[in-house]
């Protein structure tokens, strides 16, 4: 009579469904994934060439400023004394005039130093743009290692022809350092992105599959549930047959009970096809106002007791239910106690009790273990080795009346089994 709790098989239809789950949630992770990492590639590389951007736009400021600062002199000489007297001269970024391979002159290197540059490195830049005649933009090094950005743009004397450049040096750092936060930035983003894009699709492919899962489980517990109740009328029909095969002066005796028991059968799948298409929603309970002291009493007398003792207390009660799924409930509650509720070798003895919605099933059993009572009974096993497919049909039916199957021990010893349902006032 005790229940414990059950794992659902993982070979079944619903937990390779489930599974399917966990494959949909990693596959769409991982599309948006991909999608967000391509994404961030670009972003990571748009802002690097901005950055690129932005330093080239303050060296190509100051070599166009003092290009146009540089003189030649009526003898052909470089002038540069325009540039000395320039605030530039004394800012940041700094530059230098030097000569190509082809002409000397005196060159000039603005008074403030922000980065330590080798002077042979600018002399070969500017060596390189009067030989490209093009602006050259470069990374190099400073002498302490540091990143910077160097351009070279070249200029020429009046009579067009290309003899020096001018090259303006930054420090690359800050600009190094502000794009390493904004690449861990997006970094970071795209992980939190990628962890609520995997919840919703584990949240999302678990609402798609919901319904699938639940009417495979319904199928599943149906198949169970039919086996269950009909194993016994179907061992019963099977050994009235083989009866009246073997004893042919009983096939009159026997033929009303063989008919009796096969309707019974009928009755057994009617209901199972009932619960079946009312989990599917196809169809409605049939609720109506039931005495429910005279089901169970009607209930009492149908069921064989087999020289067990079953009394009755009951009380006119009026409930809301379906007279067909309660009278089974009913009947599951006291064939469990007959069949359980008992002491080894001694005749079952069984006290029902009716009043104000309720009914009160007690044995002389061994009792219940009070751990196990307090979880849901499980379809598929019980205390010694019986079935609890009946005692989940009752709790069924009292959830779909909106009521609800208590058990607990007596102190007197025993089981106890309460079915509630809600009641009609009078």
């Amino acid at each position: 009579m005790t229940g414990r709790g059950r794992t659902a098989p993982t070979g079944s239809a619903a937990g390779r469904l489930r599974r399917l789950r966990w494959w949909l949630t990693v596959l769409f992770t991982a599309m948006n994934a991909a999608g967000l990492v391509v994404f961030a590639w670009l972003l990571v590389r748009a802002d690097s060439q901005q950055g690129e951007q932005r330093l080239d736009a303050e060296l190509r400021r100051v070599t166009t400023a003092v290009t146009r600062l540089i003189q030649v002199d009526n003898g052909g000489a470089l002038v540069t004394a325009y540039v000395g007297e320039d605030e530039l001269n004394t800012q940041c970024p700094q530059f230098a005039i030097l000569p190509g391979d082809s002409e000397r002159f005196t060159g000039h290197l603005s008074q403030r130093i922000c980065v330590p540059v080798e002077p042979a490195l600018l002399g070969g830049l500017a060596a390189r743009a009067v030989q490209t005649r093009l602006p050259l933009n470069s990374y190099a090094r400073d002498t302490d290692g540091e990143l910077v950005r160097v351009r070279a743009e070249p200029f020429r004397n009046d009579t067009g022809q290309y003899i020096g450049a001018v090259v303006a040096v930054a420090d690359a750092g800050p600009e190094r350092d502000r794009h390493n936060q904004v690449t861990a930035l997006v970094v970071g983003g795209c992980l939190l992105l990628v962890a609520a894009v995997g919840a919703a699709g584990h949240l999302l492919s678990g609402r798609a599959i919901r319904p699938a899962v639940a009417a495979l489980e319904q199928q599943e517990v149906l198949l169970a549930e039919t086996a269950h109740d009909l194993r016994t009328p179907v061992a019963a029909l099977r050994a009235l047959a083989e009866t009246a095969r073997d004893n042919p002066t009983r096939r009159a005796d026997l033929l009303p009970r063989t008919v009796a028991l096969a309707s019974r059968m009928g009755s057994i799948i009617d209901g199972l096809l009932v619960r079946a298409r009312l989990a599917a929603g196809v169809e409605q309970l049939a609720i109506q106002p039931v005495w429910l002291d005279q089901v169970v009493s009607t209930v009492v007398e149908e069921t064989p007791t087999e020289g067990a003792t079953v009394t009755v207390t009951a009380a006119p009660t009026k409930v809301n239910a379906d007279p067909v799924l309660v009278q089974r409930a009913i009947g599951n509650l006291l064939d469990n106690a007959l069949r359980h509720g008992r002491r080894p070798g001694d005749p079952a003895i069984v006290h029902v009790t009716v009043a104000g919605g309720r009914v009160l099933v007690a044995d002389h059993g061994p009792g219940i273990d009070a751990a196990v009572a307090r979880e849901n009974f499980d379809r598929f096993t019980s205390g010694g080795g019986s079935s609890g497919l009946g005692l989940s049909i009752v709790r069924w039916v009292a959830q779909a009346h909106g009521g609800m199957l208590r058990v607990y021990n007596a102190e007197e010893g025993g089981a106890i089994f309460e079915l509630v349902l809600p009641t009609i006032d009078d």
